[in-house]
């Protein structure tokens, strides 16, 4: 089974799919209503906060991770986008941290940041491989493979270290 045919399968039942990645800010809805107004109620449900942050994100990075290869290395069309596996994932994550934002910070939530470092990581390999792809660089040579990983991880770990001195 490829991942197209798994596409196919959840694209044949637009219905659970909308039920399924609904389910997750709707829960945070009810979670921020009923964890109560008070910080020691609201610090009684951040685990439960950290379960729905990632219920939300798994699937919509992802789908960001899948729409920048679709539309940078594959030239897919816009037009020719499945919303249901490649849009609603984003907006289901987006929705669900905006809800999750107005009862508590995100550096309360556990596990948040290595959330953010992940995503950092995949935006830096994928900016990487963009650039490699453009620049249509190919290179014949002597190097030991193990100079060019340790290469490529250094500079994985410089542009982690950039980002959080940027941000």
């Amino acid at each position: 089974m490829t991942l197209r045919d798994v596409f196919e399968a959840v694209s044949s039942q637009p219905a659970l799919l909308f039920v399924l990645l609904m389910a997750v800010p709707t829960a945070a809805f009810l979670v921020n209503l009923w964890s109560g107004e008070t910080a020691e109620e609201i610090w009684k449900w951040r685990y439960v906060y950290a379960t729905l942050v990632y219920l939300a994100c798994i699937p919509g990075v992802f789908a960001v991770t899948l729409n920048i290869y679709l539309f940078l290395f594959e030239r897919q069309s816009i037009w020719e986008m499945n919303l249901g596996l490649q849009a609603l994932p984003i907006l289901t994550m987006a929705g669900t941290l905006l809800l999750i934002r107005r009862k508590m910070p995100f550096k309360y939530i556990p596990g948040f940041g290595k959330l953010s470092g992940f995503l950092t990581l995949i935006a830096a390999v994928m900016g990487i491989l963009w650039f490699i792809d453009r620049t249509r660089i190919y290179a014949i040579t002597y190097i030991p493979f193990m100079y060019i990983v340790v290469g490529f991880v250094a500079l994985l770990l410089l542009i982690r270290f950039a980002w959080s001195r940027i941000f």
